[in-house]
């Protein structure tokens, strides 16, 4: 197999995983995860994320494909998820039950799945990887997961930075965006399968 390195494609596919991921957008989630654990694993989310969409990547269909399920469900199930976590930023409630190994799971569930590594960047890599070469995909993936560590290691001083009042303003906006990103996976995925 040839590599065949191209910047455009690099960042052209870092661009849309960046905008999907919405990172930036996640930091009061993030924030408010970290208030009720206590501490996020920077690391282990990060590289579990990477992971994830990593192996996604080389098996999504066929593993989707092998249980019966096709992208446009996966998608719609997602949109389910992600509908829930925004009406907890918006409504200020909280709809998941809080597990008693909450403090060891954070980084992983509700964190690296399906937040970082959601229904919304996996099916944008599998929809990416009809247009893009495999090793500019990865390379984009990678940029975006030091992206996501850095602004899981800096969560606590943009807290700091913006305050708590700031931070309530921010959750309820990106609650309304997620929950308007949850509609529009649902509508489009929705619409393929009936």
């Amino acid at each position: 197999m040839e590599i065949a390195l191209s910047f455009k494609e690099i960042f052209t596919a870092f661009m849309v995983l960046f905008a999907v991921i919405d990172i930036i957008g996640n930091i009061p989630i993030i924030i408010d995860l970290r208030k009720k654990v206590g501490h996020i694993q920077s690391e282990k989310a990060s590289l579990i994320a990477g992971l994830i969409m990593i192996v996604f990547l080389f098996l999504g269909k066929n593993i989707l494909s092998l249980i019966g399920i096709d992208v446009n469900s996966f998608a719609v199930a997602g949109a389910f998820v992600l509908f829930f976590i925004a009406l907890e930023m918006i409504l200020g409630i909280t709809l998941y039950k809080d597990e008693e190994n909450a403090k060891m799971t954070a980084s992983v569930f509700p964190l690296a799945f399906p937040l970082i590594a959601g229904p919304g960047s996996l099916t944008t890599l599998l929809s990416i990887r009809a247009e893009y070469r495999l090793e500019n995909i990865i390379i984009a993936v990678i940029i975006n997961v030091i992206f996501i560590y850095i602004v899981l290691k800096t969560s606590s001083r943009i807290e700091r930075l913006i305050g708590s009042n700031g931070i309530n303003i921010i959750r309820k906006v990106f609650g309304v965006i997620l929950l308007a990103i949850a509609v529009k996976l649902f509508t489009t995925n929705i619409k393929v399968l009936l």
